[in-house]
């Protein structure tokens, strides 16, 4: 066993006892020291060790909300003690690591190759999917490529579909159209949504989800069109997402934010500072084709 994989294992063991006994800072360094002499005594990398569990438990909020972007609909606590220190491990490397040290394949590999040797039976699945998406995000070269696995998945009937609505809710403010934007960890500008309820009308869905969201009534206006997209859970494995937007119209009230795992902001634009928002490459026509609208609306 590489002394490197040797030193993410006992990092794993490690934030597993400080997680599951809530254990301060303090804490984890005392048992990893513990743990170094139990587990690898001949292993000399004391400083690799150190670093990546200072890093994971510094970091730990901000890792906890990607996990829950990256997976959605699964709160951090349901994850299993094991995926989800697995899962910070990853990411911490991913995010926080030099690249040259530690390329990201690499960060993702060892991620999965602890979690089939600690976690359970579909416990490497899960952190490929998660850190897999997350690597996507970040901006891996053909990350926008359709291909043929992707295109498997879409409409594998073994996938489990989940119903989604969502809008460009836009209002109309001393003369200037504004539009109301949510931006998310990954560091984009999109579109606010949420999950339907079962057997739930889909623009009465669509108005609820964007109240419980961004704190707005809505009144629906036109179709946009669907996103399809593929999301991972610890359970269920791969489920399909199905998001139908549309144009809304809101009176320009203060938006508020519902606190939740993958949002930090949300806001009012004007058309005008539009052009200067990252914004991914899905929902660019969907944005498009409402401002489109809106400009019929107002000639």
């Amino acid at each position: 066993m590489a002394n490197r994989h040797l030193a993410r294992s006992v990092v794993m063991q490690t934030l597993f006892e400080w997680d599951f006994c809530s254990a301060s800072v303090l804490d984890a360094l005392i048992v990893l020291e513990r743990n170094k002499k139990e587990f690898a005594p001949k292993v000399s990398d004391d400083g690799f060790m150190d670093d990546l569990i200072k890093t994971v438990i510094s970091k730990q909020k901000d890792l906890d909300v990607i996990i829950v972007k990256a997976a959605p609909d699964w709160p951090i606590e349901k994850i299993s003690i094991i995926d989800r220190n697995i899962l910070r491990i990853g990411l911490a490397e991913l995010l926080f690591s030099d690249s040259e040290q530690v390329p990201p394949k690499v960060a993702i590999n060892e991620a999965i190759e602890l979690a089939k040797s600690f976690g359970g039976d579909t416990s490497g699945k899960f952190v490929n999917g998660v850190l897999g998406a997350v690597y996507k995000e970040m901006g891996e070269p053909g990350k926008n490529d359709v291909s043929k696995k992707k295109n498997k998945d879409l409409s594998d009937d073994k996938v489990t579909l989940e119903q989604l609505g969502g809008a460009l809710v836009y209002s109309i403010h001393e003369g200037n159209i504004y539009l109301a934007l949510v931006h998310d960890v990954f560091g984009h500008w999109t579109l606010s949504k949420g999950k339907l309820e079962k057997e739930e009308d889909l623009k009465v869905g669509t108005i609820r989800e964007i109240k419980e969201e961004i704190g707005l009534d809505i009144m629906l206006e036109d179709d946009l069109g669907v996103n399809e997209y593929i999301a991972y859970h610890p359970e269920k494995g791969k489920l399909k997402k199905s998001v139908h937007y549309f144009l809304a119209k809101s009176s320009f009230e203060p938006i508020q934010l519902e606190s939740s795992g993958g949002l930090n902001d949300a806001r009012w634009f004007t058309l005008e500072e539009m052009a200067d928002l990252n914004f991914y490459d899905d929902i660019m026509p969907l944005i498009t084709k409402g401002i489109g609208l809106l400009s019929e609306k107002n000639k």
